[in-house]
């Protein structure tokens, strides 16, 4: 049996190194940044902007950039978010071809026809920011008040892109095969265990 297993997160809760030491522990594929890259190949918007809308309410308006030139905000708005997800689903089904793991991006919804492991990553608020803060937030240079606001707004940019594309509750644990709170967990301890699960329920 195809083993697909898709990866929800909080922010800061670890899901994407989670995902990563999974993929590697099965030896099957491992995606993440890479669709935000396929996306941009897709539809020639920047992956900045891409990202800023996976990680953001759909009915927010956001500035594109379309190459190197500059489009203002208009009544099409939406047709580009819009454009955005399609090319993310046309990925993310062409990458489920083959056995792999998926970190976030509605991918579990996506791939719903495939029966893929759904796993749900999460933490306490303090384990994340600890997190957060010991990864310097990739160079930048944030105060902890800082940090502690851009996990929140992650989270929330994530839940409401989840919930307006599945009409799922983003999170729920009816959604997911396997929740797993990395609070105080050193994740590559408890990849081999996850790695176990997985295999017995796609055996």
């Amino acid at each position: 049996m195809k083993k697909i297993i898709t990866v929800g997160r909080e922010f800061g809760s670890g899901g994407r190194e989670l995902g990563r030491r999974l993929a590697e522990e099965l030896g099957i594929a491992y995606y993440d940044k890479e669709i935000v890259s396929g996306i941009a190949e897709e539809t020639d918007f920047s992956e900045g902007y891409i990202r800023g809308v996976v990680e953001c309410t759909p009915s927010k308006l956001h500035p594109i950039t379309i190459g190197r030139s500059f489009a203002y905000v208009g009544d099409y708005q939406l047709s580009h978010i819009q454009s955005v997800y399609s090319a993310q689903d046309k990925i993310i089904k062409n990458l489920a071809r083959e056995d792999c793991v998926i970190v976030g991006r509605c991918a579990d919804y996506i791939l719903r026809d495939e029966n893929p492991y759904r796993i749900f990553v999460y933490a306490d608020f303090v384990s994340r920011l600890r997190r957060c803060t010991d990864r310097a937030y990739e160079g930048e240079s944030l105060s902890e008040k800082q940090i502690k606001q851009r996990i929140r707004d992650m989270d929330k940019g994530r839940a409401k892109y989840y919930d307006y594309y599945t009409g799922q509750r983003w999170g729920a644990r009816e959604n997911y095969d396997l929740l797993v709170n990395t609070t105080d967990v050193v994740i590559k301890d408890i990849v081999g265990g996850i790695a176990d699960i997985v295999k017995k329920s796609r055996a």
